[in-house]
């Protein structure tokens, strides 16, 4: 039943019933209100995969709650909480600076409820383990999960969690290791923690910054500085970057120090909240310009060891900082994927709804080639960030290539689902355009594509890191179906390929060598998405009888790694119309009609 009054308009003479159906607000539910769990064939597939029958029976009611709970209360928050942000409450009555972040009700709202429901909180990893499941997948699925109602909450509760644990267990003092732990009693995912970087001289180059640490006792330092950009400036327990007095102006003087928000004694610590950003979009988190004047801090490097000249203690702790950072980009990649989902289910919600022309959008040729190449790319993306965190041993450049790949998925399709939805996209009442905003960030967080190829590069170089990812990429074709031995064949033909690439990288000069990272990086990820599109086919072939991943993987593999010819594909097999409704079906279950 409608909830809106009968216009004057309603009632023209070119109107009527048929007309005013199309527009009806109550046919548009979009994503929302969903059980974003049993909507997703793919997901289920995957907890299948990882968890197998005996885990997946176990862990399918606490999915469906969860999925609930996201296509809920937690993307309903997420919109209230988009249009009433954070606030900072500088001065107190007496104009005093107190430097408080205040956050709406919705927010605090959604952060209890993903607290106590957080499938990486100590009490669940434990009660899966007793029951003989791994919980490492069920913590993945709920990160992506999350990610579709809203990457600043995702931004806001993980953030920094793991470097603060795990730089302050082996080197702050004990004390402080205590009162960290009880700051972390829920788990990494707390929301407490926010890593601080960077900083106005620039975001990437880190040898550049100009914080200063200086002694201040047995284990205690006094920090002195300025960050540009910090998320979650709500927190409790901070990773800042600094230089000790006496360490070289450069990226070797750099160390961590953990910086809380109480001092020792109680008291509130020298760190002053400049403003809150007034960014684009991630509106749930609070970033802030932070100042910090004689705060209290603790070296998370080892305090004994023999110092290395010029460098900041051992001269290893901005690299063990920086090993942490891998699961950063994991965690940035996830929010690509989280973006791009949303945008894809938001798109296939209206589709099916808005009708042009005598038929749905959802039935119409070139709209159905768009869905398809979405469902295709996401699924694509979906397969890296599960291979990035479940995969054993975990590739050294597989984060870097992940996010690269999946950060600026997230973008296209957010601008693809607004423009599918047409004008109604580029208005903020519909969730679609705070999707693009949110996603634009991504690309950036973590750092940016040409910082990511760096990495890449750095890791080839120095642990020749390309070895073990072209293994990955064979064993992963290798479980390829029975019966698709063209996609398979190509898939092959192309890791091949890619070996030979990466050998002629090898031999250019730096300069152009630098220039050709982005493509090379590129090519990378295509096979390495292809190649796992391929194991899931083959792992669903033979478990469940089934071939949807093998069309997924043939019209991926098809649209990155075939030549496409004089006539540029026109004239390949229309797999991605003939079997449309399978493909969306996979993608979707949208039982609400």
């Amino acid at each position: 039943m409608a909830s809106y009054l009968i216009e004057p308009v309603d009632r023209l003479p070119f109107g009527g019933p048929e007309k005013a159906r199309r527009y009806a607000t109550e046919r548009y539910q979009g994503a929302a209100g969903l059980n974003w769990y049993t909507c997703d064939p793919t997901l289920r597939l995957l907890m299948r995969r990882h968890l197998g029958a005996d885990g997946l029976a176990w862990a399918e009611p606490r999915l469906t709650e969860l999925g609930a709970l996201m296509g809920g209360p937690i993307a309903e928050r997420a919109e209230e909480t988009d249009r009433d942000p954070p606030r900072l409450e500088k001065y107190d009555r007496w104009g005093r600076d107190i430097s408080r972040v205040v956050m709406p009700p919705s927010f605090e709202a959604a952060r209890a409820d993903l607290v106590a429901t957080g499938f990486t909180r100590p009490g669940f990893v434990a009660e899966a383990k007793a029951a003989g499941v791994d919980p490492a997948p069920l913590g993945v699925a709920w990160s992506y999960l999350l990610d579709q109602a809203d990457i600043g909450m995702a931004c806001a509760l993980g953030t920094g969690g793991d470097m603060v644990v795990g730089l302050t267990e082996p080197f702050a003092p004990e004390d402080v290791k205590e009162r960290v732990r009880e700051l972390f009693a829920a788990g990494e995912f707390s929301g407490e923690a926010a890593q601080m970087l960077t900083e106005r001289s620039g975001g990437s180059d880190l040898g550049a910054l100009e914080s200063t640490a200086t002694p201040d006792g047995d284990d205690t330092w006094r920090l002195n500085g300025f960050k540009w950009f910090a998320s979650n400036a709500n927190g409790s327990a901070f990773v800042v970057l600094a230089k000790p007095e006496g360490a070289v102006d450069g990226v070797r003087g750099i160390a961590p120090f953990l910086v809380l928000r109480e001092r020792r004694d109680g008291s509130r610590n020298g760190i002053r909240v400049r403003r809150l950003k007034d960014k684009l979009g991630t509106r749930s988190v609070a970033s802030a310009e932070i100042e910090f004047t004689d705060a209290e801090a603790f070296l998370l490097a080892p305090a004994s060891s023999a110092p290395v000249e010029g460098a900041a203690g051992d001269g290893k702790g901005l690299a063990r900082m920086m090993e942490l950072t891998n699961g950063a980009r994991l965690g940035i990649a996830a929010m690509g994927l989280g973006c791009a989902r949303r945008s894809l289910v938001e798109s296939l919600c209206y589709a099916r709804a808005r009708e042009a022309f005598g038929a749905p959008l959802y039935e119409q040729p070139l709209m159905r080639r768009k869905l398809a190449e979405l469902i295709v790319e996401t699924e694509a993306a979906q397969a890296l960030v599960f291979d990035g965190y479940l995969g054993r041993p975990r590739l050294r450049i597989g984060a870097a290539l992940i996010k690269l790949r999946t950060a600026r998925l997230g973008v296209t399709a957010a601008s693809d689902a607004i423009e599918i939805h047409g004008g109604n996209g580029y208005i903020e009442q519909w969730p679609v355009a705070r999707i693009l905003r949110d996603a634009q960030v991504n690309p950036i967080w973590e750092g940016g594509d040409n910082v990511l190829c760096l990495d890449v590069r750095r890791a080839m170089e120095r642990e020749r890191a390309h070895l073990p990812f072209l293994d990955r990429l064979e064993s992963a074709a290798a479980r390829a179906p029975e019966g698709d031995g063209a996609t398979a064949g190509l898939v092959r033909e192309r890791i091949g390929d890619l070996r030979k690439a990466i050998e002629r990288w090898h031999g250019l000069d730096r300069a152009t060598a630098e220039a050709r990272l982005y493509p090379l990086a590129q090519y990378m990820a295509d096979v390495y998405a292809a190649a796992l599109l391929l194991e899931q086919a083959g792992w669903e072939r033979s478990e469940l009888g089934t071939d949807r991943k093998a069309l997924v993987a043939r019209l991926y593999a098809g649209a990155r790694l075939a030549d496409q010819g004089a006539l540029r594909g026109i004239d390949a097999p229309s797999e991605d119309l003939d079997r449309f409704e399978e493909l969306a079906g996979g993608a979707l279950l949208d039982d609400r009609s």
